[in-house]
């Protein structure tokens, strides 16, 4: 599968999903949840390199559970009312022979900026749309997260997403 035609790209929310899975409880339980509020646009090039940017609301983390959302929300974890955009610049994205893309950029939460490199998977190409999916570990504490009361909380928090972008322009 090869990249789409060069041009202007636009994420195509409602197809786009990203989420995430914590363990907690010293390990016994596994927290989930996506970001309702995503939102995105990128450019590809002639020579098949993409830039771009997801930028994620802090306040639409979603568990399924009011409480641990509030408190997820919290200065405790994503301060999202002082912090409220997580965001992921991408600097370059290059397809690689085997169908992967390597993608190099730079992870904002909580205004903490780490360099961040990870490989995604080109799900999909059409003339109009890319769609790429992912899995990658964070390490909340890197970004000032480190919330750990009586040390529930272990290892990084892993982030999937599927990110389907469709063309706005050339």
């Amino acid at each position: 599968m090869t990249a789409s035609a060069p041009g202007q790209f636009v994420l195509d929310t409602a197809r786009s999903t990203i989420a995430f899975r914590h363990k907690t409880m010293w390990g016994l339980v596994t927290v989930k949840g996506a970001f309702k509020d995503v939102s995105g646009e990128g450019k590809l090039d002639a020579d098949g390199t993409a830039t771009g940017v997801i930028n994620v609301r802090a306040d639409s983390v979603d568990t399924k559970n009011s409480t641990r959302d509030r408190h997820l929300r919290s200065d405790d974890f994503f301060a999202a009312e002082r912090f409220p955009v997580i965001k992921f610049d991408v600097l370059s994205a290059v397809q690689n022979a085997d169908g992967t893309v390597r993608v190099e950029g730079l992870l904002t939460v909580r205004e903490v900026t780490q360099a961040l490199t990870i490989t995604a998977t080109l799900a999909a190409t059409e003339p109009a749309s890319i769609t790429l999916t992912t899995q990658f570990d964070v390490d909340r504490a890197a970004f000032g997260i480190t919330w750990n009361q009586i040390g529930m909380l272990r290892g990084a928090a892993t982030v999937t997403a599927t990110l389907r972008f469709t063309r706005t322009g050339s």
